[in-house]
C-alpha cells in the first residue's frame, strides 16, 4: 500500500471485491483439494450458492451486482435492448446504467475505488482514481482512465478480454494459451494497483473464467479431452487468489462472487424462430435481420437471454395486440413457453417469469413481458435472420445457468467476518 494508506492507520476498513465471472459454486465446493485458496476463503469465512438476476446474463448481471438494484432499476437488461418508443435496439454500455455504482457511493463520500475490468462500465469514469472498463470496450487506449493506467496497462500487453474466436477452433491449445496470458495479465495489474493505490475499495474481475467456460465447460462436467486443460486455468486462478489474499493488510475484508453460474450446453435455442413457427411472429419480406424487419401482424418477439415482448399496441410502434388482450395473450405464450420441449423429451424452460415478479423500478418501459430460465443444457438465442432450426448445435459447449457462487468474504483476522460478508451480500444481491 501507499505511504498515506500505512498512516491513516486502521479506522477506515477497506474491500476488495474480486469477480470470477460465471462460475458456478459446484466447480469450487467439489474440488477443495485441486482449488485450496477457494476453499479456505469458504472454510474461514462464508461460502455458498445463490440465484442470479433475471435474466442470468453478464450484461445485465454487473450493473445489478455493482448498484444493489435489479434491471428494473438500472435500466440494462441483457446485452441488447429496445429503445422505448421504437423497434431499434442498442448495446447497453456504462452510460445506460441508471442506478448508483458503488464506486459512486465511495467517491461521494470522499474515498479512493480502483476499478477494473467490470463488464458494461465503458466509457471509463472519472470520478474514481483509476478505471480500466471491462467487456465491450473496444481497446484498453479507449477504456483506461487515467493517461499513467492507459500507459501502464498498455506495457504489460494489458488485455481487456480473451480472444473468443480462437475457442470456436477444434483445437483449444492456441486458445488456452490466450486465456491464460489474459489470466496473467489481469493479475499482473492488479497486484500492481493493489499495492500502489491508497484505494478504500478495489474492485476487479477476472472475466476469463466465461470464456473458459463457454468453450470447456462440457469437457469439464462430461470428463472431455480437454478436461485437464480447464482444470490446470482454474488451478491457476485459484492461486492468483491465494495470493491476492495473502497480500491484503489486516484492515481488508475480501469478497469473491460470480455473477451467474454455467452447466453444459446440449441446444442453442433459436426462439424467433420457434415464434415464427408457431404463427407468434412474422416479418415484412425475406430480407429480414432485425427487430424493426417484423410485420404488423406480429404477436410476440424475442431478444437475448430468453426475453419476450407482446407486440402491444401504444407501446411499440405498429403494435398488433390490443391492450385490453395483453393478460390473455402474454399467459397463452407463457403457457407455450412452458410446455416446450427440447429433442430429448426434456422441458426447455425451468420457469418463466412475468415482467411484474422479476422488475420493479422506473424502466419498465423497455423491461420483457416474459423471461424464460432455461433448464441446463438449453442456451437461448434470438436473431431476426430466421432459416434455421429451432434446435441447433454451435461452436460452444457450455451455457450460462441462474447458480452462481455466493459471496466468499475473510478478514486476515476473525472478527465479525461472516455477518460482513452477509451485509454485502445483501447488498449486492437484493
Amino acid at each position: 500500500m501507499g505511504l498515506f494508506d500505512r498512516l491513516r492507520g486502521e479506522s477506515d476498513p477497506r474491500v476488495v471485491f474480486l469477480g470470477i465471472d460465471g462460475v458456478p459454486f459446484s466447480l469450487l465446493d467439489e474440488h477443495p483439494d485441486e482449488f485450496p485458496n477457494f476453499a479456505a476463503l469458504a472454510d474461514e469465512g462464508s461460502a455458498g450458492p445463490i440465484d442470479s438476476i433475471v435474466p442470468p446474463e453478464s450484461s445485465a448481471c454487473w450493473p445489478s451486482l455493482t448498484t444493489g438494484v435489479n434491471p428494473g432499476e438500472t435500466g440494462v437488461y441483457g446485452f441488447q435492448d429496445r429503445e422505448v418508443g421504437t423497434y431499434d435496439t442498442y448495446v447497453p454500455m456504462g452510460r445506460d446504467v441508471q442506478a448508483t455504482r458503488l464506486w459512486d457511493r465511495v467517491a461521494n463520500d470522499g474515498r479512493d475505488a480502483t476499478v477494473m475490468n467490470v463488464p458494461v462500465t465503458f466509457p471509463p469514469q472519472r470520478n474514481v482514481q483509476r478505471m480500466v472498463s471491462g467487456f465491450l470496450s473496444p481497446s484498453v487506449e479507449k477504456a483506461a482512465y487515467p493517461d499513467d493506467l492507459r500507459d501502464y496497462l498498455q506495457s504489460i500487453d494489458y488485455k481487456i478480454d480473451a480472444d473468443v474466436k480462437q475457442g470456436h477452433e477444434e483445437d483449444k491449445e492456441p486458445f488456452m494459451q490466450d486465456a491464460h496470458e489474459t489470466l496473467d495479465k489481469r493479475y499482473e495489474a492488479f497486484t500492481h494497483y493493489l499495492e500502489q493505490d491508497d484505494w478504500d475499495l478495489f474492485f476487479g474481475v477476472f472475466m476469463t473464467t466465461d470464456r473458459v467456460n463457454h468453450f470447456l465447460f462440457e469437457d469439464y462436467e462430461r470428463d472431455g479431452p480437454n478436461k485437464d486443460a480447464f482444470m490446470e486455468f482454474y488451478r491457476q486462478l485459484d492461486e492468483y487468489i491465494g495470493n491476492i489474499r495473502e497480500m491484503l493488510p489486516d484492515d481488508t475484508t475480501l469478497v469473491v462472487a460470480s455473477d451467474h453460474g454455467f452447466t453444459s450446453l446440449d441446444y442453442e435455442v433459436h426462439l424467433n424462430e420457434w415464434l415464427e413457427q408457431e404463427g407468434w411472429l412474422s416479418y415484412q419480406d425475406d430480407d429480414h435481420e432485425e427487430l424493426g424487419d417484423i410485420a404488423d401482424d406480429t404477436r410476440a418477439y424475442s431478444l437475448i437471454p430468453g426475453r419476450f415482448y407482446v407486440n402491444l399496441e401504444n407501446r411499440e410502434p405498429r403494435g398488433s395486440v390490443p391492450e385490453a388482450e395483453y393478460d390473455a395473450v402474454r399467459d397463452e405464450l407463457k403457457a407455450e413457453l412452458e410446455a416446450l420441449e427440447g429433442p430429448d423429451g426434456r422441458k426447455v424452460c425451468e420457469r418463466v417469469v412475468e415482467k411484474q415478479q422479476a422488475f420493479r423500478g422506473d424502466h419498465d418501459d423497455i423491461a420483457p413481458d416474459l423471461v424464460a430460465i432455461p433448464n441446463h443444457g438449453f442456451d437461448l438465442k434470438a436473431g431476426f435472420t430466421g432459416g434455421s432450426d429451432v434446435f441447433a448445435d454451435g461452436p460452444e459447449t457450455g451455457c450460462t445457468a441462474s447458480t452462481t457462487p455466493r459471496c466468499s468474504s475473510t478478514h486476515p483476522t476473525p472478527i465479525s467476518r461472516t455477518a460482513t460478508c452477509s451485509t454485502s451480500r445483501r447488498r449486492f444481491w437484493s
